[in-house]
Order: structure tokens, then C-alpha cells, then sequence
């Protein structure tokens, strides 16, 4: 692995959207997940919606936030993370190579657990999510499927909990080896090395429009695709 980044002055790092986002979904994934485990399922339901949101504001945000954010900055090719894992890397900026394809699989997955959360139908056929009008006709049909899409939730929240011990052991080994990944996510700043450019936060228009239309079109989906 390459070299921990050598101390300097401490610099943007990460906007305050993306900080907010960040520990909103860590909020809401551990209440989603206690609220099903306690059978409130409306409250259940409310923060799939509200994930779902947040998870569309941070697609957009990937395209128009600021330069740490966005997807360009820390996707790279297997070549790059090859180099990156046998320590041949640049001092880093932001994500590292396999630090940006973690993220891409951490919104992938809560995508997935969020879509079939749509989709799912509760043991009784009381609750039921908004999507699940689109599985059949048939109500006995729409039952079925909706208690074997539940399921598959189930299943996907294992798959997502992987991730975030994953994600956590990470972060716990940067720590020993000296650099601190949690601090500049709560802070936004870091000591970043001589040379790099500090990220300039976006208007905070842009912010509010892409806040806005990520919750116009979780909106949407929660009313079952009806205006």
C-alpha cells in the first residue's frame, strides 16, 4: 500500500454536502434497520424513502458536485488500482483506486435494497410497497412475489452489512498506519500534500437544485410512479 500522505496544512477536502449526506445515510440505515426489526413498518418505509432520496442527490451530486465528489475524480481503471494495492500509487487525494469502486458498490447495493424494499409485500399483505402494484394482476400472484422480493431484502441487507464492516475495517486500517480517513468527513478538512489543489465548494444553488429534484423523483417513486 502506499505511503501514508505526508503532513501538511489542512485543506478542504470534502463539501458540506457531502459530509451531510454521508451521515445521513449512516442514520437512517441503522434506523431502517431497527425500525423493521421492531415492526414499524411505516416508519420503515418512510426512511427507504428518504435513502432513496439521498442516494439520487448523490448520483447527481457525482456529476455536478464538487471535484472530491464527483465520480470522475476517483473512478479509475484496473491498471490504477493494480499499481495502487502494490504501492506504486501517487500520494493520495480523496478516494484511493479501490476506495472508489467501494463507494460505487455501497450506493449500488443500497439501490438494490432500496428497490426491492419497493417491491416487497409484508407476511399479512397488510404493508406493501408502492412498486408492488407492477408485479401482477392476480393479487395471490402479487403476494407471492412481493414475499419473495422481501426476502431477497432481507438477503441484501446481509450483502450490505458485509460492506460496511468492510468499509470500517478500512478505515480502522488507515488509522493505524496513521492517516485518518473519519475526521475529514466530519470536519471536511485534511492535510493534503504540497502541490494538490484544495477543493472549491459549488455554488450553493446547485446544491439546493440537485436537493430538490432527488426528492421531486423519490416523490415520484414513493407514490407508486403516479404524479
Amino acid at each position: 500500500m502506499p505511503p501514508p500522505l505526508a503532513a501538511g496544512e489542512r485543506r478542504l477536502l470534502w463539501d458540506k454536502p457531502t459530509r451531510l449526506l454521508h451521515w445521513l445515510i449512516v442514520g437512517l440505515v441503522a434506523f431502517s434497520w431497527w425500525s423493521a426489526t421492531h415492526e414499524h413498518l411505516p416508519w420503515h418505509r418512510l426512511s427507504g424513502y428518504t435513502i432513496l432520496g439521498l442516494l439520487l442527490f448523490r448520483v447527481i451530486w457525482g456529476f455536478v458536485g464538487a471535484r472530491s465528489a464527483r465520480f470522475g475524480s476517483f473512478l479509475r481503471g484496473p491498471v490504477a488500482a493494480f499499481d495502487y494495492v502494490r504501492g506504486r500509487g501517487a500520494a493520495l487525494v480523496g478516494h484511493s483506486p479501490l476506495g472508489g469502486w467501494s463507494i460505487v458498490a455501497m450506493l449500488v447495493v443500497l439501490f438494490v435494497q432500496v428497490g426491492l424494499g419497493l417491491f416487497s409485500v409484508d407476511e399479512d399483505g397488510l404493508q406493501a410497497g408502492p412498486l408492488s402494484r407492477f408485479l401482477s394482476p392476480d393479487p395471490d400472484v402479487a403476494y407471492d412475489r412481493g414475499r419473495a422480493i422481501a426476502h431477497l431484502h432481507h438477503l441484501n441487507f446481509r450483502l450490505l452489512l458485509a460492506l460496511i464492516a468492510l468499509h470500517l475495517a478500512a478505515v480502522a486500517f488507515y488509522a493505524v498506519r496513521g492517516r485518518n480517513l473519519l475526521g475529514p468527513m466530519i470536519t471536511g478538512r485534511a492535510a493534503l500534500p504540497a502541490g494538490a489543489a484544495e477543493v472549491r465548494p459549488v455554488p450553493a444553488w446547485r446544491a439546493l437544485a440537485s436537493a430538490l429534484l432527488a426528492a421531486a423523483l423519490a416523490v415520484f417513486v414513493a407514490r407508486g410512479l403516479r404524479f
